[in-house]
């Protein structure tokens, strides 16, 4: 693809995830599959994807702190773990074959979307949060292995956090949320180093993706995004199973 087209096409797919990851969760599930179609071999797409990941966290993380939702030394501990993981799971992600990893991928947009849709309903008005003794252990535990998942493909990892963070922690959605984007910032350094230790990220499409997912995110978090929770699922599904298809068939 001509690159005059490429940037322009990479910032709106950008815009798309950030408005995407706002709103229902699961934006990298279109991000690292285009850019895989627009040209970049999968591990340098998966490198690549880590760059809008992080400074939308960055953003965001800034955006919590200025709502009076500070980072928890809580948060810091279950992103430290994660981190570690995330070392384990990169690593494994730049030394896979291409065609492998696109087949992996496949699977995992299937799986994940599937449990986007039907995931269980985690009802934690009337419970106490539990982030101390056996329960940090057992979320330092549980993150770990995020991580390794986290740092291998990225995608849904989100929907992950935060059911972890609701059925072992009992915290509610908005601490939840915070938690889980200071986690995916700490861990993504890892990631990135990994990455870019082994020159599998493309710097100018990473930051152009960033643009694109900042100003999505923005923007869609000055919405109403209750009453578009429904069609951004429906939308997700379709392209999610379409391009999960592409990935699985192509040579």
């Amino acid at each position: 693809m001509n690159e005059s087209i490429f940037i322009p096409v990479l910032a709106i797919i950008g815009f798309i995830a950030g408005v995407i990851n706002t709103i229902a969760g699961g934006g990298s599930l279109l991000t690292l599959p285009m850019l895989i179609f627009l040209g970049l071999p999968p591990a340098v797409a998966n490198g690549t994807n880590r760059i809008g990941i992080f400074i939308q966290c960055i953003t965001s993380v800034a955006g919590f702190k200025s709502k009076g939702i500070k980072p928890s030394r809580f948060g810091v501990y279950l992103g430290i773990s994660a981190l570690v993981g995330s070392l384990i799971g990169a690593s494994i992600a730049v030394d896979i074959k291409g065609e492998t990893f696109n087949k992996i991928l496949a699977i995992v947009m299937v799986l994940v979307v599937f449990f986007m849709v039907f995931k269980p309903k985690v009802n934690i008005a009337d419970l106490v949060e539990r982030t101390k003794k056996k329960h940090l252990w057992i979320s330092i535990v549980t993150f770990f292995f995020i991580g390794i998942y986290g740092g291998f493909i990225q995608a849904g990892v989100g929907i992950f956090i935060l059911l972890a963070l609701t059925s072992i922690n009992y915290l509610s959605l908005v601490k939840s949320n915070a938690i889980k984007v200071l986690v995916v910032l700490i861990y993504t350094i890892g990631a990135l180093a990994i990455f870019a230790y082994n020159q599998q990220i493309d710097y100018v499409y990473g930051l152009v993706l960033a643009l694109g997912n900042a100003t999505g995110g923005w923007i869609a978090s000055r919405w109403s995004v209750k009453k578009g929770d429904g069609l951004v699922k429906v939308f997700l599904v379709i392209m999610v199973i379409a391009m999960a298809i592409k990935l699985w068939i192509a040579n």
